[in-house]
């Protein structure tokens, strides 16, 4: 039966295409591919298009309501384009009536609209009452609005403000580090004071101490001689010296035992120690500090010895500063957002806390659904007295509408733009507006530029389709206009090191010009803008003598994207070149759908401001979403191929020596891309097989010349000069560091 499904479905698509040859040729500027006509003549209930960069996504869509008109299969005002901001609506509005009234189509019906106009269209007409966004969410203002709910509760709520402080100062930088894994802790843990403490926990009750402003002594040597033939000396973990009063903190579970073997035995001696010496001995356990409980009881006990509690989140800690309040309540904004887009309860968060965090992360996580808790009902309550909503509400409550049956849709044919930035509460009024007999959905887009996690995008909406909708037709749109056959290699290699996104072979026929990834290693950051500038500069001298193709009608034009906007200040001194290269700047979140003959991607460096950033995603979105990914830096990686794919002809990225971008290293690494220094000379380029992190450097020995890491005494491995394994072989970089067997003082 399938095999005589698909037959009859090639024939159909033949004959449609040999009779609608003229349409295809005309509806848009170049006659349709094979891949975008196959995508128009399909009419499955259910289809998802997974568009490659520069594949003409929106041809194809405006071609398939042209269709839809042009062979009677639905009228134009049952014809419904949704997309995710007003410019996209207003583009795609546009497009349709300029390529589809010349031929005769009545495109003028076609609707295009955002989510969020169409969401509240329909409560209107559901509820006869058209309700009103708050004027707070856009600009910014959103931030500032939690910001003031914050204040607000901090000023009126003791316990929040002690809470929001405490995880301004200490929980909010308490996580993976840099590069997404776990701290080594057989090196210990350094603590707000600086010192170094033998386990999360004596670390997390070090910093709550130095948080309220606590005096202590960390392994005091106990007051009395302990050592015996058995026993050492005891050093007890906390000394209150202002009360004469010591602290333990035990490795014990809720079951009141210990992972350690012979542990309980030494608890036991060391409380006989303190009532054989009537000394005062106060306890914490690890089960009840990750639970939430111990440092509260701490609290109390010491307040009740004559310790002051005087919380500062401001108070210096040893390298370290409070997380700035705007990343913060960033965070809390994305959270609220995906909370509401998911319809996710109070209960329902605590449910996710349990079954997906444990340890210190459980305690961290826990406080962070407190604060939310008490920051959404305020940001709900305003709503309220404002006689507003947001626009979660406005998806969320439009899908009901239509789910009840309060609304019912006149469209047939729903199309849906750049489906890879769907939200839960998108995908679900996405469902409810076909969920009826005769209905069909469209939807095109690219998981592998899906980049707008902090906005709500959830890219499982896309990569798990058919368990939104049920049964459908995946297509591809597999062949670029825009870049090279070398650019796609590179990009489409590099975002498919995450096994989680759609595989699909980017192909192109356009032109090449050498070389087309290129990586610029310069010294220091004020070397930058210079080599920068000085690249630019070269290729303005080519351009104006002809040895680089100029485009008829317009200059050349150069995009520098960066990671961040305070970025666009490597633009400096370039105004001079500006009579043949258009030169301009933006992030490249902002740049998606744009393009440029020539991009430059400064700040390839690891770190706080690197690429890929360790600043955006909370690890504590996944309670709030329903499929987390887990693939390091998944977002970032997708990010860096939409930088990589606005290119019509080549890409530069330019690095620092020694702080050089994981990505960087990547590219070189498996994929041989050229490091180069600012005049163009390439540069000895041999990727640490081990740590992957720095260069193999030529060093010296008794035995004789060989290969080092840069890295070294960090990293010790070794290479042979024609690159075979030397001295102590280099084990192969796999990016996560050999799991850490606790001993026995870890807990």
């Amino acid at each position: 039966m399938q095999a005589v499904i698909a037959r009859e479905n090639q024939n159909h698509l033949e004959q449609e295409t040999d009779e609608c040859r003229e349409f295809f040729d005309n509806v848009e500027s170049s006659p349709l591919t094979p891949e975008q006509t196959r995508a128009v003549i399909c009419f499955d209930n259910r289809m998802l298009v997974v568009a490659s960069a520069g594949s003409g996504k929106t041809s194809t869509m405006v071609a398939k309501a042209g269709y839809a008109l042009h062979r009677k299969l639905i009228p134009a005002d049952k014809i419904l384009m949704l997309a995710f901001n007003s410019a996209a609506a207003k583009q795609l509005q546009q497009r349709t009536r300029d390529r589809l009234t010349p031929l005769g189509l009545d495109a003028d019906k076609v609707v295009a609209r955002t989510f969020h106009a169409f969401g509240l269209d329909i409560i209107g007409q559901a509820t006869g009452k058209k309700p009103s966004l708050a004027p707070w969410l856009e600009g910014g203002k959103d931030i500032e609005q939690l910001g003031r709910i914050v204040d607000r509760l901090r000023a009126t709520d003791v316990m929040f403000r002690s809470e929001w402080d405490f995880f301004r100062a200490v929980l909010a930088r308490d996580y993976p580090d840099d590069n997404g894994e776990r701290v080594d802790a057989s090196e210990g843990f350094q603590t707000s004071r600086g010192e170094t403490v033998k386990s999360a926990g004596e670390r997390m009750i070090a910093d709550w101490l130095f948080f309220n402003g606590v005096d202590y002594i960390y392994e005091k040597r106990y007051e009395v001689e302990t050592a015996d033939p058995t026993h050492g000396q005891y050093h007890p973990d906390f000394f209150y010296p202002a009360i004469n009063v010591y602290h333990e903190h035990w490795a014990i579970d809720a079951d009141g035992s210990s992972p350690f073997e012979g542990y309980l035995e030494g608890v036991a001696w060391k409380r006989k120690i303190h009532r054989k010496n009537g000394t005062t001995l106060l306890e914490t356990t690890t089960s009840e500090l990750w639970g939430g409980r111990d440092l509260t009881r701490l609290g109390g006990e010491l307040t009740e010895r004559g310790i002051s509690l005087q919380p500062d989140a401001d108070r210096l800690a040893v390298g370290q500063k409070p997380v700035e309040n705007a990343l913060l309540l960033g965070t809390f904004r994305t959270f609220l957002i995906h909370a509401k887009s998911n319809c996710l309860t109070e209960e329902q968060l605590s449910e996710n806390l349990a079954a997906l965090a444990h340890g210190p992360v459980r305690y961290r996580d826990a406080s962070f659904l407190r604060l939310f808790t008490a920051i959404r009902r305020e940001w709900n309550e305003q709503l309220t007295a404002d006689d507003c909503i947001d626009f979660e509400d406005m998806l969320t409550l439009s899908a009901q509408h239509l789910e009840d049956g309060d609304w019912l849709s006149p469209y047939d044919l729903v199309m849906v733009d750049e489906f890879q930035d769907a939200s839960f509460a998108r995908a679900r009024l996405a469902r409810a507006l076909v969920n009826a007999p005769g209905r069909y959905l469209f939807a095109v887009g690219d998981d592998w530029q899906s980049i707008n996690r902090f906005a709500g995008a959830d890219v499982s909406v896309m990569t798990g389709f058919e368990n939104w909708f049920g049964s459908s037709e995946t297509m591809r749109l597999e062949r670029t206009f825009r870049f090279p056959q070398s650019i796609a290699d590179v990009s489409s290699a590099f975002v498919m090191q995450n096994p989680g996104q759609i595989a699909k072979s980017v192909v192109s026929s356009t032109a090449e010009y050498a070389p087309t990834v290129d990586i610029m290693t310069v010294d220091t950051e004020t070397a930058v803008a210079a080599a920068v500038r000085h690249r630019l500069t070269t290729l303005h001298s080519r351009v104006a003598s002809g040895e680089v193709p100029s485009v008829q009608g317009r200059k050349l034009s150069v995009l520098v994207l960066g990671r961040y906007r305070h970025q666009s200040s490597y633009l400096e001194g370039c105004k001079p070149l500006a009579d043949l290269l258009d030169i301009s700047f933006m992030t490249i979140h902002a740049s998606k759908g744009g393009e440029a003959d020539y991009i430059v991607i400064p700040g390839m460096v690891s770190g706080k401001w690197g690429f890929p950033s360790t600043i955006p995603n909370d690890p504590v979105l996944r309670l709030a979403m329903p499929a987390a990914e887990e693939f390091p830096k998944a977002e970032e990686r997708r990010l860096f191929y939409v930088a990589l794919t606005r290119a019509r002809r080549s890409v530069l990225l330019v690095t620092i020596n020694k702080r050089e971008s994981r990505f960087v290293m990547e590219l070189i690494r498996d994929q041989a891309v050229l490091r180069t220094n600012a005049i163009g000379e390439v540069l000895h380029s041999v990727v640490c097989p081990r740590c992957g992190r720095g260069f193999m450097v030529e060093r010296t020995s008794k035995r004789g010349p060989f290969l080092g890491c840069a890295r070294f005494p960090r990293c010790k491995a070794t290479l042979a000069l024609d690159g075979s394994p030397s001295l102590p072989v280099a084990k192969p970089a796999s990016g996560y560091r050999k799991p850490f067997t606790p001993h026995r003082r870890n807990r």
